[in-house]
């Protein structure tokens, strides 16, 4: 569960930073952005 995590976590942040950095928007992204968030902080949890 946690490489899935990591997984998540890195996905996450790649996309938060094309976000910011290039402007990069695609429909719903914040309702994926939030979710990756959420999925990938509740297997970080589970680990603990």
């Amino acid at each position: 569960m946690r490489v899935v995590g990591n997984l998540l976590l890195g996905i996450w942040l790649v996309l938060y930073g094309l976000r910011g950095l290039l402007g990069l928007q695609f429909q719903y992204d914040h309702y994926v952005m939030s979710a990756l968030a959420l999925i990938a902080g509740v297997l970080f949890i589970l680990r603990r």
